[in-house]
């Protein structure tokens, strides 16, 4: 207490939860008066200060006069006349010297506030918080809660990240607090309570599943066993196969949740941090890229600052569809020819539609790309999604630095005797970019660790030829064989 913090995560983590519980047992402690409203109204106003102080003033007390607290507490009413740019700490000020307990305040939705009306609200509370040690009363305490961390704030409003000016609004935050993601267990906690109020279990395969495959994305993993029990009506255990169905299914509706994150793919601060995650290329190593990276992993895109990587296997994968959705509309092939009569998938013929598609297509829908630096790996995903996701699935693994990215191919079919049998094709795509060797070597050498993991004795190698000197367009497309260094066989596909 009697400190400021941030409290900041991604979209649909819980924050507005957390701060309701908190603010409900600060308050039942009896000595404080804890309130937790919302600074989204305020986003109306833009840069008019006078406007984001009203609108913010409106909303705490509406929440104030919602919360059933005595009248004692409620703040005062009207609130005290003062200039514009000034209200909210005249108002707090006042509110706080007539209150019989301490006040707490949590804002949430702060990242509502823009410009110059950030700027002013956030010097008010700074300029409120150092004159308390005066005797001039002000909230004890209060919890800045959005998606950003407050020096992201600070770049919202045209700044620099710089925390070193010992005067400037953001440094009014003791401590900034990032809310973290649901482990393993905590899941299986989580659904236990479902368990116990309705009887219907999670199997550990399921549980460990939805574990993989959100990592433990507090939205996800709530959204997946709400698809499961509710929309899909399942009533029985629930397995890993139905995981997979539910995991499908939010993919394919584009989930509320997932629509608002992909719709940040194409802010230049988020292209060009996730760029080099698809393309598996170095990242930039300016301090402007830093900051990128910090306001990226608080979006909750990535899963840390240091390992580029995407979240978690949904996210991966949503991405992908998202950046693949311009290409997908150029594939005119129909899945349903692609699967042999025994039911497996014809791999070998999808390369060989790939490279008609590529010598087709390929040049203007680089030039279209907007991850320019990732084109290669984005077309062959998408093509690959609409001729497989119908009847089977892609895993996809990729991350900065690699300088390549790994696909599984996982196509079920019945087997003789009519049981379920899966079929699995495991292929690496890699880019030989000017200036650098043929990557044929280094392709081999990590396709042969990819393929052991999977325990499998054949794979694909896509190289894809970015150097000014490429062959023609109409020429690319070539197959090889080759063995990879334990002795696996690869076919080389060169596009």
């Amino acid at each position: 207490m009697d400190r400021y913090f941030v409290v900041h995560a991604p979209r649909q983590t819980g924050k507005t939860t957390a701060l309701e519980a908190l603010a409900s047992e600060l308050t039942a402690e009896g000595d404080i008066a804890a309130l937790m409203f919302s600074c989204e109204t305020a986003k109306a106003a833009g840069e008019d200060v006078a406007l984001a102080e009203s609108l913010l003033l409106d909303s705490l007390r509406d929440a104030a006069e919602w919360s059933g607290w005595p009248e004692e507490l409620l703040p005062p009413d009207p609130w005290p006349q003062s200039s514009p740019g000034s209200r909210l700490r005249a108002a707090l000020r006042e509110w706080c010297r007539r209150s019989p307990r301490r006040v707490v305040l949590l804002l949430d939705e702060v990242d509502g506030l823009q410009g110059n009306s950030m700027i002013s609200i956030l010097s008010q509370l700074r300029d409120g918080h150092n004159s308390r040690p005066k005797g001039r009363p002000f909230p004890a305490s209060v919890v800045l809660c959005g998606l950003r961390d407050v020096r992201d704030y600070k770049v919202a409003c045209g700044g620099d990240a710089d925390r070193s000016n010992p005067i400037s609004p953001f440094n009014i935050v003791t401590e900034s607090l990032r809310l973290g993601d649901f482990t393993a267990g905590q899941i299986g906690e989580l659904y236990g309570q479902h368990t116990e109020a309705t009887g219907q279990e999670f199997t550990k395969d399921a549980v460990d599943r939805v574990f993989e495959l959100t990592q433990g994305q507090p939205w996800l993993v709530n959204a997946l066993a709400h698809e499961i029990t509710f929309t899909m009506g399942v009533t029985g255990a629930v397995t890993i196969g139905q995981v997979e169905k539910a995991k499908e299914r939010l993919i394919r509706a584009r989930a509320i949740h997932l629509d608002a994150l992909v719709a940040r793919l194409y802010e230049p601060r988020v292209e060009r941090v996730i760029e080099p995650i698809v393309a598996g290329t170095w990242p930039g190593t300016d301090t402007s890229f830093d900051d990128d990276v910090s306001y990226v992993h608080d979006l909750g895109l990535i899963r840390g600052t240091r390992d580029l990587e995407i979240a978690n296997p949904i996210y991966r994968e949503v991405l992908l569809r998202v950046l693949g959705d311009r290409t997908e509309r150029f594939v005119k092939a129909d899945p349903r020819s692609f699967v042999l009569p025994d039911g497996r998938f014809d791999l070998e013929r999808l390369l060989r539609e790939f490279v008609v598609f590529w010598r087709e297509h390929g040049e203007v829908l680089i030039q279209q790309e907007g991850y320019h630096e990732a084109a290669c790996q984005i077309i062959l995903m998408a093509f690959l999604h609409r001729l497989v996701n119908g009847g089977g699935q892609l895993d996809r693994e990729y991350a900065a630095g690699t300088k390549r990215l790994d696909v599984l191919v996982r196509w079920p079919y019945p087997g003789p005797d009519g049981e379920r049998l899966v079929q699995r094709e495991a292929m690496e795509l890699k880019v030989w970019r000017a200036g650098k060797d043929d990557p044929l070597f280094d392709g081999l050498a990590q396709l042969d660790g990819y393929l052991d993991r999977l325990s499998l004795t054949t794979g694909v190698l896509v190289v894809f030829d970015r150097r000014p000197e490429a062959a023609p367009w109409n020429q690319r497309g070539t197959f090889e064989q080759a063995t990879t260094p334990s002795g696996r066989q690869v076919t080389v596909l060169r596009g």
